[in-house]
């Protein structure tokens, strides 16, 4: 139970026993009966009365009858009263005049009016301060801390971003020996914005940091600022760094700061926007007029471009360290650390899992290795396999298998010829990736995917290797139309449609890939106005322009239809051969495709002897990249 239930509990039962007093020591109210004053005095003559109470201070007089009926009256002040009291024995109790109120009495009027005054005191201080973790706590920060002692994670944990751990050694040397810095001048960055896309490690870089120079390390995330009450956001910034400058030297951790640091006025609240408050306390705090030597903030997002300039400049966020997808270098040093845990067969080569993995993340890798795990525990092996790579490999990119989804046999005919469309085309257009794999599987939510295997990791691409994947990508629509005939043609393209249409309109509005249209960028980005930057811009394109921007886009499509047409129609013997052997084995590799193209007989895949099923083949070289699927609808 924590601090804040504790005290609420003591209120309730203080509450609860003032009631029990109020009840127990309060007046009662007798139900009486009301007299007038010459009806009194009869009665006394008649002898029905028993006694009255008499006070100097009241102008009634309470008494009770000999059946035990009470009764009031009205206490005129005769003088000859009491003599006809006596006189008729009833019993007398004259009560003296009272000093003032007494002490049960302010008790049972006052003191509950008091304690109610102190329970709504005690919340607004709870609301104000945040203590504890209970519904007041809402400006206490949500920083998680970790001691010194209690960051396991090193530099060795960190591994396919050199150039990064570079950058931030120096933090690492100030924080173990700051005069080395102060003695000559030197200031260390404020803060680093680590930049890159997710999954690469930020967070992991920046625990090790902590880890390197034994400090303290907060971490919180930038959504966790921001709520429903005004305030709120900027109270928790200061006592975030109040906590920080306590345990000084720290780190501390903003993970997805865009989510409280992108650029003011950005948004439908304006400047009473809770988001722009957090903001400039955050701003003040990291370099206003009280300096917080000793905390060094590190922050991380994949958005760099949204952030306000403030934030930005130095004494702030003065070093950007990006923090990029490793390359086969990297992904092979990712490799071995989280191999490091698992048993291993021989077989496994980190470098070939490495070359097939272009574009995988450091979470990527994780998971890579996690999925093979699982399907050797599967099998009950006793080590993890280079074909469990290759397994869990294509279900990252693929998707799992779907073996128990029913397909016709006029579905499958369908897609095999829409797959090997895909296949042949990538295989014979120029400066497109090699065809490493095809299959007509049901996976994820399409009903077949050919893969392509990067010779290596691609940075850009020029306008022929753009045109051949317009190409490929146009290839399962083609081939099912020179099939089965336009009026066969399935839904299944639509993705490929899809990538294709985005594809060539960036080559016109983006990339300057259009002699029609020049180098010349034409809107913004599409995306943006979720941001709230374009909230109060506008496209900057005619509707001229937008409709010539169109027509070159469709002219680049109809081109790049047409020449996949004649690239199919030139080789329908291949692509008749390349669907039967689908048909038949469901999955092939490179090595039958080879032979396909070669105008060979293609063979059994991989493994297909061993286990008559082609989902384990192993294939000469692992690795690839989703190619386009068709799509179930």
């Amino acid at each position: 139970m924590n601090d804040l239930a504790k005290n609420l509990l003591l209120w309730v039962v203080v509450a609860v026993v003032l009631m029990v007093v109020f009840q127990a020591f309060g007046p009662r109210t007798a139900v009486s009966e009301t007299l007038a004053y010459d009806q009194f005095v009869q009665q006394v003559q008649n002898d029905r009365v028993a006694k009255v109470s008499i006070a100097e201070d009241r102008t009634t007089i309470d008494g009770q009858f000999k059946d035990g009926k009470s009764f009031t009256t009205y206490n005129p002040g005769d003088k000859d009263l009491v003599n006809d009291l006596i006189q008729h024995k009833v019993a007398i109790e004259q009560t003296p005049p009272a000093s003032g109120p007494s002490l049960m009495y302010i008790l049972i009027n006052i003191l509950p009016w008091l304690l109610f005054i102190g329970i709504w005191v005690y919340f607004m201080r709870q609301m104000q301060q945040g203590g504890g973790k209970g519904a007041m706590s809402f400006g206490k920060s949500r920083a998680k801390m970790q001691g010194e002692n209690e960051v396991k994670v090193t530099f060795a944990d960190v591994a396919g971003c050199d150039e990064a751990k570079e950058e931030v050694g120096e933090l690492v040397e100030f924080l173990r020996d700051p005069s080395k810095f102060q003695k000559l001048g030197g200031k260390i960055p404020r803060g680093v914005l680590m930049v890159g896309p997710p999954g690469t490690g930020k967070t992991l870089l920046a625990r090790a940091i902590a880890g390197e120079a034994k400090v303290p390390f907060f971490s919180i995330s930038g959504s966790d600022f921001v709520e429903m009450f005004v305030g709120v956001g900027a109270s928790r910034v200061r006592d975030m760094f109040e906590t920080a400058k306590k345990h000084a030297p720290c780190i501390i951790f903003i993970d997805e700061i865009d989510a409280v640091g992108r650029h003011r006025g950005a948004g439908l609240g304006g400047g009473h926007d809770e988001r722009e408050q957090t903001l400039n306390q955050l701003l003040v705090e990291m370099d206003g007029f009280e300096g917080g030597e000793g905390v060094i903030v590190i922050a991380a997002t994949n958005r760099p471009d949204v952030l306000d300039p403030a934030l930005l400049r130095p004494g702030r966020f003065d070093r950007q360290v990006v923090v990029g997808l490793p390359d086969v270098k990297g992904r092979e040093q990712i490799l071995r650390v989280h191999m490091r845990k698992l048993p291993l067969d021989a077989d496994v080569e980190p470098m070939t899992i490495a070359r097939g993995t272009p574009g995988f993340s450091g979470a990527d890798l994780a998971n890579l290795c996690n999925e093979a795990a699982l399907f050797a525990a599967r099998e009950n092996a006793k080590e993890v396999r280079m074909d469990h790579f290759d397994r869990a490999r294509d279900k990252i990119l693929m998707g799992a298998e779907r073996r128990s989804m029913a397909m016709s046999e006029e579905e499958k005919r369908n897609t095999a010829y829409h797959e090997a469309g895909h296949a042949i085309v990538g295989r014979l257009v120029p400066e497109h990736d090699p065809v490493y794999k095809v299959t007509i599987i049901p996976r994820g939510r399409a009903l077949g995917v050919t893969m392509y295997l990067p010779e290596g990791d691609k940075y850009s691409l020029n306008r022929v290797a753009i045109e051949s994947q317009l190409c490929s990508l146009y290839g399962g629509r083609v081939a099912e139309e020179l099939i089965f005939g336009a009026d066969k043609v399935t839904t299944g393209a639509s993705n490929d449609i899809e990538r294709a249409t985005k594809m060539a309109r960036n080559m016109v509005t983006k990339w300057g890939l259009s002699d029609a249209m020049g180098p010349i960028a034409y809107g913004e980005e599409e995306d943006e106005v979720f941001l709230g930057r374009s909230v109060t811009q506008h496209k900057n394109v005619s509707n001229e322009t937008a409709a010539r921007i169109d027509e070159v886009v469709r002219d680049i499509l109809d081109r790049a239809y047409a020449r996949t047409t004649q690239i199919l129609k030139d080789n329908l013997d291949k692509l008749h051969v390349m669907a039967d052997a689908l048909l038949q084995y469901e999955t092939i590799d490179a090595r039958q495709i080879d032979d396909i193209m070669a105008g060979r007989v293609p063979g059994p895949p991989a493994e297909w002897t061993k286990s008559g099923r082609a989902s384990k083949d192993d294939a000469e070289t692992p690795g690839g990249a989703i190619g386009g699927a068709a799509a179930q609808t």
